[in-house]
């Protein structure tokens, strides 16, 4: 893969001194949203509180971090607070529209690539939800946007980090076992389908191919299998065999325990993966103190046990591979 000068840039901005990507992600809106007014036993929260507690959250884990990922919705006053480390902003809307067939991507309204440029952002995020098992009509819509974005990237020169969020089109809990059987497939399809040139994506934002809760033969087994730990490690080799480009994977809610677990078992598989954007599986478990006990007690859950999770992270990190081995400059 050949880098402009702009996206080179980007990259390194947002990358530790070896070339791997060890970014903070803190760009959920919808989903904090609920979280804090659950925890804090209101119906809403105001903006002002998503704002703090990303900023707090900003503050702590980016001494630790080589970027952070941020919303310009709640997140712009925490850009301020990153300690000079590489800013990625997401573009997309938060969640998807339920009513509608195939859970269909939107932008935010007021933004745009050369927006969020402007904003100081040295990478462009987009989460789509994806599966190569959904018709193709809605697919080609997917496809069309992605390949938008992707232009309009490539126009400001400005790296294009792509995550896409697998899901089920047969109606089964995406918890259960029956997903966690079909998930290797959907994963390894969605990286196969985006790697493609068409789309301009500088980097893959992916989610393992297995569901750890079912490979046996882990801690964060629980009894129901669906795969041997061999085959497991097996899915990480055979998604990873269809990319050129550097990937990353996303943490998606688990623990950090589980996580941590996860980057060993990728490690162990030994695909070349490029590093993480880690969000909630660092600070998940603060959501509850920030609302319930205020900001001290989550200033001081922060500089403990927060940065004992992104310490965690960047030592299971230590498998990662740069990214330069995959792009020409």
């Amino acid at each position: 893969m050949e880098l402009t000068p702009g996206k080179l840039a980007g990259l390194k901005a947002v990358s530790n001194e070896r070339g791997v990507i060890a970014a903070a992600a803190m760009d959920q809106r919808g989903s904090l949203q609920k979280s804090l007014a659950k925890a804090k036993g209101v119906a809403e929260v105001p903006d002002s509180m998503l704002e703090d507690f990303k900023s707090m959250v900003t503050d702590t884990l980016t001494q630790y971090a080589s970027a952070i990922l941020l919303d310009p919705e709640f997140g712009l006053p925490a850009t301020k607070k990153r300690h000079g480390k590489g800013l990625l902003l997401a573009y997309e809307k938060t969640g998807y529209d339920a009513s509608d067939e195939g859970r269909l991507p939107d932008l935010l309204d007021n933004w745009s690539v050369r927006r969020l440029k402007e904003a100081g952002a040295d990478c462009i995020k987009i989460l789509l939800y994806y599966t190569p098992f959904e018709k193709a009509t809605i697919n080609d819509v997917k496809h069309a946007f992605i390949e938008r974005i992707g232009d309009e990237c490539r126009a400001w020169d400005i790296p294009f980090f792509l995550e896409f969020v697998g899901y089920d089109v047969h109606g089964e809990d995406e918890k259960g076992l029956a997903y966690a059987k079909r998930k290797p497939a959907i994963v390894k399809g969605s990286m196969e389908e985006f790697d493609k040139a068409k789309y301009n994506v500088d980097v893959l934002k992916v989610e393992v191919p297995v569901q750890m809760k079912f490979v046996a033969g882990t801690k964060a087994f629980t009894g129901e299998q669906a795969y041997t730990r061999d085959e497991a490690l097996a899915a990480f080799r055979d998604a990873a065999s269809v990319v050129t480009k550097p990937f990353i994977y996303l943490s998606a809610g688990v623990t950090n325990a589980i996580f941590i677990e996860t980057l060993e078992l990728a490690g162990e598989s030994g695909t070349s993966f490029n590093g993480v954007l880690c969000g909630r599986a660092t600070w998940a478990d603060g959501v509850a103190i920030f609302a319930k006990d205020g900001e001290k007690a989550f200033a001081d859950w922060l500089s403990t046990q927060g940065v004992e999770n992104i310490s965690n992270v960047n030592k299971a990190l230590e498998a990662a591979t740069s990214w330069h081995e995959k792009v020409k400059a």
